[in-house]
């Protein structure tokens, strides 16, 4: 009698892939496309759960109660619009901050999915939103009369299919002179995490490249030459050159940050008005070419590289941008935000994490920030 071959054992890599997907949890619903889900997946923190224990505490539950209401106004406005989220609803997902509900989860095969993925995106959009500071920085302009009044008459004047851009810079130049320096500083530099282009759109537009910037690139050596013969671009950007100097190839800056980065606001409504370069990124750079400069190519590269590729400038943005992060977002939990630490060709991110501390003082700090 013949017997029948014995069956092949499975390969071990087989076997491990067998063992792991035993062992694996049961798939989370899949929220929306490209959403990152809520995490500590294996100790599942259901929302229904979450939203329970929420109710047993008055505050939790007046916060959470008032946050959905607001779910309707709750939406990110272009870059163009004005702010329209009220902020007791900014000031309601605050409160949340620390409650159960902040990486709540909706599984599969759980009951209720529809009620669970409500309570998740009410939090959800509240925390998304929250996230905007450069749409924060603007609402904190829209509290104070003189920042508004100001942002307002450049707003006007820079928009509109028959933009006039001489009057554009004019009031570009006079927000920047006038307006608060926290309020000019947090609208121009905002920090936005790096996918997330309705900020960065926001941010850019500050400037208002469509019309503040000219149509077609000019050579930065007669924009240079323009400059000059404005005794105003002129003291401005011998002010830039100075206060943004890198003395060495260490890139050791002449003077501190915060002179580095008036100087360079300074130069924003002349002629010389520089810009961020994309909505992904925080590089800058001015509105010309070094195509066919000729003999002066090198000169040329030299002073379009003072803005790109200024160790002290990227620096002085960074730090500021830093620091603003840390002004709303100390508390959330496990935040992260990426900024452009030091930006060449690759233009690497660098994750850098917020400190903790009590968000406490965010809303007197607020309410500080308007009166200034």
């Amino acid at each position: 009698m013949v017997r029948p071959p014995s069956p092949r054992p499975l390969p071990p890599v087989v076997l491990m892939l067998l063992l792991l997907l035993l062992l694996l949890p049961p798939s989370p619903l899949p929220l929306a496309a490209g959403d990152p889900l809520p995490t500590e997946s294996r100790l599942m923190n259901s929302c229904l759960q979450a939203r329970r224990k929420c109710q047993a505490d008055p505050i939790c539950s007046a916060a959470y109660h008032h946050l959905d209401s607001c779910t309707s106004s709750i939406s990110t406005p272009l870059p163009s619009e004005e702010p329209s989220v009220p902020a007791d609803c900014l000031e309601a997902a605050q409160q949340l901050r620390n409650s159960s509900l902040i990486g709540c989860m909706c599984h599969r095969r759980m009951k209720n999915q529809v009620a669970c993925l409500d309570i998740y995106w009410t939090v959800h959009r509240a925390r998304s939103l929250d996230s905007d500071l450069c749409l924060k920085f603007a609402m904190l302009c829209t509290l104070n009369d003189k920042c508004d009044r100001l942002r307002k008459a450049y707003g006007e004047a820079c928009s509109g299919p028959h933009c006039q851009r001489h009057v554009c810079l004019r009031q570009l130049l006079t927000f920047f002179e006038k307006a608060a320096e926290p309020h000019a500083q947090g609208l121009l530099l905002c920090p936005c995490a790096p996918n997330d282009r309705g900020c960065g759109e926001r941010r850019r537009n500050t400037i208002a490249p469509s019309c503040a910037l000219p149509p077609l690139a000019p050579n930065c050596l007669d924009l240079r030459r323009l400059c000059f013969s404005d005794p105003l671009c002129r003291s401005r950007l011998v002010d830039f050159q100075t206060h943004c100097h890198p003395m060495d190839i260490l890139g050791t800056c002449a003077t501190e940050q915060s002179r580095c980065l008036r100087a360079y606001l300074g130069l924003i409504g002349t002629a010389m008005t520089p810009n961020f370069v994309s909505n992904v990124n925080t590089s800058v750079a001015l509105s010309c070419t070094c195509r066919g400069s000729g003999n002066l190519q090198e000169e040329c590269e030299q002073l379009e590289g003072f803005f790109s590729h200024n160790p002290c400038l990227t620096e002085a943005i960074a730090a500021k941008m830093r620091f603003h992060s840390q002004l709303f977002y100390q508390d959330w939990p496990h935040p992260t935000f990426a900024v452009m630490a030091h930006q060449n060709e690759n233009r690497a991110l660098r994750s850098q994490p917020w400190a903790p501390s009590l968000f406490s003082c965010t809303l007197p700090l607020i309410l500080l920030l308007s009166l200034w």
